[in-house]
């Protein structure tokens, strides 16, 4: 089965009940499961999705912090703004729960990701937090973890967010993938009033990277005005090396017609600039992002620089789920599960919601709502 056929039927399986219609159109008129919203409506959820100030939804009680836990941060490679983003976060409320944190970064390699494993493992932690990764394919390597008694949570490392039954990874922390795609995907007929032609960038070698680009792709062929150019597999981990080359050859082939890039991650813009400019494209090619609200994104979307949205991750938030999940898991009892909702940065709102990491960090008061509940 190839990446594409497994990503619709990843897509498929996951139904449009987690999608953005139900999580966005709170009260609207259902539709058909299987149908998308024509452009009105779609510009309403890019709206919706766009507003600022949301109050806390997430938990509210839980265990009391443990004490004298030392974590371990698998990382899948910290040249990634957003895995960056959340192992800050974690660092930060670790710092407030008094745990200890070693953070073994992978590089983006399998021979990284079994290094770093096998040093995580070798610090017999309290608790191993992996950041990125793909837990399916980790699976053989998280077990020993498993068979130790140390619990094991995740971020971004499936298809779908919450609590994972099967594997050595109790819990996805994430927004809904497939929510945050569709979103991306749905700004771009918005903002093109149902005329986008777009080429999707994705990564193959992880699950959640190919249900988001299907997800994409299904949105806009679903578009009678939009067309779908290409579908461009490019490694996160490699793509410093392959962007420009690979923007050359799109630039090449579909010149002016190109008029919207949707990517899975930020990372791929940080290298396509420069590209634009020599091809005398500074206008007319407008990029989105499907994640994770990056720093240098950030500032491209500030600057009207190539970038116009992207639909960031409360990378920072996401550090603090990511350890209260583990505290929970510690006291015996079950994670949380909570899924954030998913939001997309402008240059309309990124004045509230860039907030001083330079990434999105809701004004939610979630950092006092988990010092209450650890007792902090």
């Amino acid at each position: 089965m190839d990446w594409w056929t497994d990503g619709r039927r990843r897509l498929a399986a996951a139904s449009c009940a987690c999608g953005l219609l139900s999580a966005l159109a709170q009260g609207g008129a259902a539709r058909a499961a299987e149908a998308l919203p024509d452009t009105v409506r779609m510009q309403q959820i890019v709206a919706r999705a766009s507003e600022h100030g949301a109050p806390w939804d997430g938990p509210a009680s839980g265990p009391r912090a443990r004490a004298d836990i030392t974590l371990a941060i698998v990382s899948e490679d910290l040249r990634n703004g957003g895995i960056l983003g959340v192992a800050k976060g974690i660092k930060e409320a670790a710092r407030v729960i008094g745990w200890k944190v070693h953070v073994y970064d992978a590089g983006g390699t399998p021979e990284g990701r079994r290094r770093a494993v096998a040093s995580a493992l070798a610090l017999q932690p309290g608790g191993v937090v992996l950041v990125g990764g793909d837990a399916v394919e980790m699976r053989p390597a998280l077990a020993p973890f498993t068979q130790r008694g140390i619990p094991v949570v995740g971020w971004h490392v499936a298809a779908t967010a919450g609590p994972m039954a099967d594997g050595p990874v109790a819990v996805n922390v994430s927004t809904d993938p497939l929510a945050v795609a569709r979103l991306t995907a749905m700004a771009a007929v918005a903002d093109s009033a149902g005329h986008a032609n777009v080429v999707i960038f994705t990564d193959s070698n992880f699950q959640i990277a190919k249900a988001k680009a299907a997800a994409m792709a299904e949105v806009i062929r679903a578009c009678s005005g939009c067309r779908l150019l290409a579908l461009e597999d490019v490694p996160i981990s490699g793509s410093a090396q392959a962007m420009p080359g690979v923007m050359r050859r799109l630039l090449e082939r579909y010149g002016r017609t190109w008029t919207y890039a949707l990517a899975i991650n930020d990372i791929y813009f940080d290298y396509a600039g420069a590209e634009l400019t020599r091809a005398g494209r500074s206008e007319g090619l407008r990029m989105l992002s499907a994640g994770d609200g990056s720093a240098a994104a950030f500032l491209r979307i500030q600057a009207g620089a190539f970038q116009t949205s992207t639909v960031a991750e409360p990378l920072n938030l996401q550090g603090w789920q990511l350890v209260d999940e583990l505290n929970r898991l510690l006291a015996g009892q079950p994670v949380s599960g909570y899924v954030s909702p998913v939001h997309l940065v402008t240059a309309g709102n990124i004045a509230f919601d860039g907030g001083p990491l330079g990434q999105y960090d809701p004004d939610s008061g979630y950092r006092a709502v988990y010092r209450r509940i650890w007792g902090r």
